[in-house]
């Protein structure tokens, strides 16, 4: 007598074959747990490392800026040349622009303007350009040429898509202190850094070309008079 035992043995495989599918489930479930709970970390440290590098590239747009006033390059009564303040201590006070196209342009982006062959000014939904701000104070009339006496400067940079609709009105590194704003552009702000806050803020000196007037300049800015 034969004995039929082929069905059982299908059950059993069967059976098998069940298990194999189940852990396989177990394990894509604990993988895709395990990403989700590394996803924002990685995210976090992608968006820190843009927001370090557009620091970066915003303190060169600084340094060029301060570079093009220097060699006069960038002359005074053009379009994005500082604007002068009343009292040299009280630089950090000058407000924050409003409008980008008084200010002086970084144009990042590879688009030249094949009619002229000039950079396009910035525009206000790039997230690639950078805008920067000047304020400067020598202590002179203002009919004074200030490249040829010197003075001291305030620059901030923002980025261009700082100025665009709904951001609101932007701040300086000064409102921080006396607003109590976290208006900070640190690389650790979400990764992202906040829109209505500049980037960059440094203050420095803009040597003269005439040296007599380069002396009387640095005189009445340290002295607060006139020298003599």
């Amino acid at each position: 007598m034969i004995k039929r035992q082929q069905p059982h043995s299908s059950l059993h495989k069967s059976q098998e074959a069940g298990y194999t599918i189940i852990e396989s489930l177990v394990a894509m479930i604990v993988v895709s747990v395990l990403m989700i709970a590394i996803a924002p970390v990685m995210a976090f440290s992608v968006a820190t490392r843009v927001q370090a590098k557009r620091i970066e590239m915003a303190t060169q747009a600084a340094k060029t800026y301060i570079e093009a006033l220097r060699s006069e390059a960038l002359k005074p009564n053009t379009n994005g040349f500082p604007a002068q303040y009343t009292t040299s201590n009280k630089l950090e006070d000058t407000p924050a622009p409003t409008d980008i196209t008084a200010l002086y342009c970084i144009n990042t982006y590879d688009d030249i303007n094949k009619d002229d062959n000039e950079d396009p000014p910035c525009q206000a939904d790039s997230n690639q350009d950078f805008v920067v701000q000047g304020y400067y104070f020598n202590n002179l009339p203002a009919a004074t040429n200030p490249a040829k006496t010197g003075y001291s400067l305030i620059v901030r940079v923002y980025r261009a898509n700082s100025f665009a609709s709904g951001v609101g009105a932007l701040k300086t590194q000064k409102d921080q202190e006396v607003q109590k704003l976290q208006v900070q552009q640190g690389i650790s702000t979400a990764g992202l850094g906040n829109l209505r806050a500049p980037l960059v803020e440094m203050r420095t000196e803009i040597g003269a070309s005439d040296r007599q007037g380069a002396y009387n300049s640095l005189c009445t800015r340290i002295n607060g008079g006139t020298c003599q």
